[in-house]
């Protein structure tokens, strides 16, 4: 997807109604460990730059090391969501394949089927 189709959809959904105060959705704590991890990337960049030391310590690195498979899960949840919600809208595989920069309607059913099976194997404690 081209990066000002990207900037469209982003304003796009930024003027849907505010969302409900609660810190606890899976949406609201990937935005807020993605924040926390790029944080520590500016902490990085800034003590490269400016030839700071402490700057983040191996610990801090380690915590937002931490964080990615939670990340990960919780953005394979929503894609996953997203796509349920594209299909209850008559959006079929071919428009679903092209926003998610796919090739085919097959690319995106086979990734939401890979999607499906990587959260029921979490689920059960698989992986």
């Amino acid at each position: 997807m081209p990066r000002d189709a990207r900037q469209q959809a982003r304003d796009r959904l930024s003027a849907l109604a505010p969302a409900p105060g609660d810190d606890a959705t899976p949406a609201r704590r990937l935005e807020q460990d993605a924040s926390l991890v790029g944080r520590l990337m500016a902490a990085a960049g800034e003590q490269n730059v400016q030839g700071r030391k402490p700057g983040p310590s191996p610990e801090d690195v380690g915590a937002a090391l931490s964080l990615f498979d939670d990340m990960r899960e919780q953005l394979d949840r929503l894609e996953t969501h997203v796509v349920i919600e594209a299909r209850r809208r008559g959006m079929d595989w071919r428009q679903i394949a092209a926003l998610q920069g796919l090739n085919s309607s097959q690319a995106a059913s086979q990734r939401y089927q890979r999607l499906m099976t990587r959260l029921e194997e979490i689920r059960q404690g698989v992986r």
